[in-house]
């Protein structure tokens, strides 16, 4: 198994620095994904690029929640969903919606709920969903 460097604000290559800055001032803490994604500044850049795109979307919290957990629990990511829940929670997203895509329970709303749907089928379908779905 290959280890993988988790960098801080002083072992970063120099074009990492400020991304890692940026992380730690959007979560109060670098996230262990950041630390080792900066060895690499072109991803870690672009990770959190695409990041603040998702969160410029029409999307809500409780949606964009959605969408990120569906994938991450569908994946059974280790990782990601108790990463994701604790973005949840600074989101202020419900513990009825955290607990329901953590467990796989219905949704609150038949909104969410068509939302994760869709977001299975995207998944599963690798994008290759059709009118139906």
């Amino acid at each position: 198994m290959t280890d993988f460097t988790l960098h801080d604000k002083n072992s970063a290559p120099e074009e990492s620095k400020p991304l890692l800055e940026n992380s730690q001032k959007a979560f109060g803490m670098i996230p262990g994904l950041h630390a080792v994604m900066a060895d690499a500044p072109t991803v870690l850049d672009g990770y959190q690029k695409l990041h603040e795109l998702v969160l410029n979307t029409s999307f809500d919290n409780d949606e964009t929640t959605v969408v990120w957990q569906t994938i991450n629990v569908e994946h059974a990511c280790h990782y990601c969903v108790p990463a994701h829940t604790g973005i949840a929670k600074s989101m202020k997203v419900s513990d009825d919606i955290i607990n329901a895509l953590r467990d796989e329970t219905p949704l609150p709303s038949d909104k969410l709920e068509a939302l994760r749907t869709f977001t299975l089928a995207v998944v599963r379908k690798r994008g290759e969903v059709n009118s139906e779905d």
